[in-house]
């Protein structure tokens, strides 16, 4: 009888190589990330940033790319409890919800207009369309802001900044004064010219704004930078989730309500 016939699909993509282990065509003997030998050269050599700037551009980053997306990682790392995606990843740890759906609720709350990923998608086409142009940003910022068939509710601001706030978040400033000083051509302009900025969307800059110019010094697309804001704030909701799971519902740090007739205190009464 013969060996039946192994599979002789193949999967076309620019991104990865895989050589099969001979004998055995689902064991993998070798892995290349756009012509960079994984296992073989960048094992033990590389940075994780540099293998997402790999991943997503096909190039290795130069020393100030690579800087400036890992200091971009630190400041995006974790959003902290107050932010509603990892608010949501904290309600599922809490109930006792798995892994996969606490990460899944921080993906599908920080993916939205206001704060979140898709923000960072607009932000990001403003750069592209706008570059660092003081005029063609004045008519974008004063631009109402037009209505688009699907799942993305229409925005109250511009993309990139904060219709809630008074004044720029103080850790967003430091982190774009940060990330200005790296040489990014972008982040430097924004960081000189944020008050006419400002004025002009009559809200201050949001972290949004400062990440949306961060990824597109990096050369990343929209599409590019969504994804990647999505997956830097996961160890952030990852981590708060696994915590309040252990603390359990009784100590969840939020939305104590006082009661006006409250039964225990009629009760004792």
């Amino acid at each position: 009888m013969s060996a039946p016939a192994m599979p002789t699909q193949r999967i076309h993509t620019r991104i990865w190589l895989e050589e099969a282990e001979p004998g055995n065509a689902f064991a993998t003997h070798a892995a290349h990330c756009h012509g960079y030998d994984v296992f073989g050269e960048m094992l033990g050599q590389a940075r994780w940033v540099e293998m997402l700037f790999l991943l997503f551009r096909g190039e290795a980053p130069t020393p100030v790319q690579r800087e400036l997306l890992e200091d971009l990682a630190l400041a995006l790392a974790n959003p902290g409890p107050r932010d509603p995606s990892v608010h949501a990843a904290m309600c599922a740890g809490t109930g006792g919800s798995t892994a996969a759906a606490s990460l899944m609720a921080a993906l599908a709350v920080g993916a939205g207009r206001q704060g979140g990923a898709r923000e960072v998608f607009h932000a990001m086409q403003l750069w592209h369309s706008c570059g660092t142009d003081p005029a063609r940003w004045g008519q974008a910022l004063l631009a109402s802001d037009e209505a688009v068939a699907g799942i993305w509710p229409e925005g109250d601001r511009p993309a990139g900044f904060d219709a809630h706030a008074s004044h720029m978040a103080p850790l967003a400033r430091r982190t774009l004064t940060h990330l200005a000083r790296l040489g990014g051509p972008r982040l430097a302009w924004l960081d000189d010219h944020r008050p006419a900025l400002e004025a002009a969307a009559a809200s201050p800059l949001a972290m949004t704004g400062v990440a949306a110019a961060a990824l597109a010094d990096l050369g990343f697309t929209p599409e590019q930078g969504e994804m990647l804001f999505l997956l830097l704030r996961l160890p952030g909701a990852a981590a708060h989730a696994l915590e309040q799971r252990s603390l359990g519902p009784k100590h969840f740090p939020f939305f104590e309500l006082d009661l006006l007739d409250d039964p225990r205190e009629e009760a004792a009464a």
